[in-house]
């Protein structure tokens, strides 16, 4: 494992005052712990109404989109050797995916700090998930999922 010395955080980015607090609380706990440790935080939070983009919280912060595309302009920017995914929500969990797919995090020797990419895409995709629960014996409801009215009454 490399040494950690810059550390991108993707924010919650909502666009509504209120909306996803508790990934606002979450995130700015994960910046203070990081700045405590002497790591420089970097983050990307479109949202000036969050504590996480209060002055101080983060060493820079870009109030920019959380898509792959602004995310891979910081990161070609910064040049974070980490990222973290989860204080996000459900943006920064979908961004994170599409930079593995697309190659982004990989091309900029980016490692992801907390729940590895393939545990977000195996647990978002619902048939995935059951698979993998299947896998090690935890019971699940059976389910189907139905796309018009004649797949769901066959279904039931």
């Amino acid at each position: 494992m490399k040494e950690i010395k810059k550390v991108l955080l993707l924010g919650s980015g909502a666009l509504k005052i209120g909306e996803a607090g508790e990934f606002d609380y979450s995130g700015s706990q994960a910046l203070k712990a990081l700045k405590e440790e002497g790591i420089e935080t970097i983050l990307i939070n479109p949202n000036i109404a969050t504590v996480q983009t209060s002055e101080g919280v983060a060493h820079r912060t870009y109030f920019l989109p959380v898509t792959p595309f602004f995310v891979e302009k910081v990161i070609a920017k910064e040049k974070p050797q980490g990222i973290m995914l989860a204080f996000g929500g459900q943006t920064a969990l979908n961004c994170g995916v599409e930079l593995y797919k697309s190659g982004v995090l990989e091309k900029y020797d980016l490692q992801v700090l907390g729940t590895p990419v393939q545990a977000i895409m195996d647990t978002e995709d619902r048939e995935l998930f059951v698979e993998k629960l299947n896998e090690i014996d935890v019971k699940t409801i059976s389910s189907e999922a139905c796309e018009d009215i004649e797949s769901a009454r066959r279904a039931a």
